[in-house]
């Protein structure tokens, strides 16, 4: 059984959060809160084990992934009843919306080597990079 030996500040450093993050984190359930710990009627102090350490760890990890607060929080249910076809399934779909992204990115990268091209090939002119971005109806095709 671990011990809790870590106050809030050192979860938050360990995690490369702030403070807030964590209870904001446990205010969404994706932390648990612990008690305070001390003489009663003192306040105490909350601490922390390496449990919580792991949780933000891996609440840091999802989210560098692209999961959102609500699907890190359904892997953390997974987790805990073994659902590894749901797991995948969310794993699918964070995919399929990277894939999405990155071809959004491509075409994005695409129309702007146009344009710089197009930049250098037509001094005199309007720079068609600016007049891109003018507005809808002097968009170059």
């Amino acid at each position: 059984m671990t011990t809790a030996s870590y106050t809030i500040g050192w979860l938050a450093r360990a995690g490369g959060v702030g403070v807030e993050t964590i209870r904001y984190y446990q205010r969404r359930g994706l932390i648990e809160t612990p008690s305070r710990q001390g003489p009663a009627g003192s306040g105490g102090v909350r601490r922390y084990d390496e449990k919580d350490v792991r949780r933000l760890r891996f609440i840091r990890s999802a989210q560098a992934a692209g999961f959102t607060l609500e699907q890190i929080g359904e892997l953390i249910e997974l987790d805990a009843g073994k659902d590894r076809a749901r797991a995948r399934e969310l794993a699918k779909e964070r995919i399929a919306a990277l894939d999405e992204k990155i071809a959004d990115l491509d075409r994005a990268r695409s129309v702007l080597k146009k344009l710089a091209r197009d930049c250098a090939s037509q001094a005199g002119n309007p720079c068609p990079i600016l007049a891109a971005f003018e507005g809808p109806g002097s968009r170059p095709r």
